[in-house]
C-alpha cells in the first residue's frame, strides 16, 4: 500500500519543556502519550501512544473500572474527575483504592478537553 507511513502506535516528537522521564505521561500538541527515554527539552523522543499503564493519579480518589481519565496538563496527574482545564486522555481499566499513587489507565493518544 502505497499510503502507508506507520503504524502510529509510538510517535517521535519534540520533548516539552522541562524535558521527559522514561515511563511518564506527556503531552505534546494533541498528543498523549508515555516517554520511552529521559530526553532534554528540545530534544527528540518516542512517545506511546496506546495501551494500559500505571501513572501517577490523585492520591486522595477512587477509581473504578471504566472511569474516563483526565490529565492535569501542569502537575500531569490523572483524575476521574472532569474539571475545566484539564484534558481526557484515556479510561481506567483496573480499580485503583482511595489512597493509592497510581492508577491503571489505557490511553487514548489524543487528548480532548474535559466535558464540564
Amino acid at each position: 500500500m502505497k499510503t502507508f507511513i506507520q503504524h502510529g502506535d509510538c510517535l517521535t516528537v519534540i520533548a516539552p519543556a522541562g524535558g521527559t522521564n522514561s515511563g511518564e505521561l506527556y503531552k505534546v500538541g494533541g498528543i498523549i502519550g508515555v516517554a520511552a527515554t529521559t530526553e532534554a527539552a528540545g530534544a527528540q523522543v518516542v512517545l506511546k501512544l496506546d495501551g494500559v499503564f500505571g501513572l501517577t493519579k490523585v492520591s486522595a480518589q477512587a477509581w473504578a473500572v471504566g472511569d474516563l481519565i483526565y490529565m492535569n496538563t501542569t502537575s500531569r496527574s490523572l483524575t476521574n474527575v472532569s474539571a475545566t482545564g484539564l484534558v481526557l486522555v484515556g479510561v481506567a481499566t483496573e480499580v485503583a483504592a482511595n489512597p493509592s499513587a497510581t492508577g491503571a489507565c489505557r490511553l487514548n493518544g489524543v487528548s480532548a478537553p474535559a466535558a464540564v
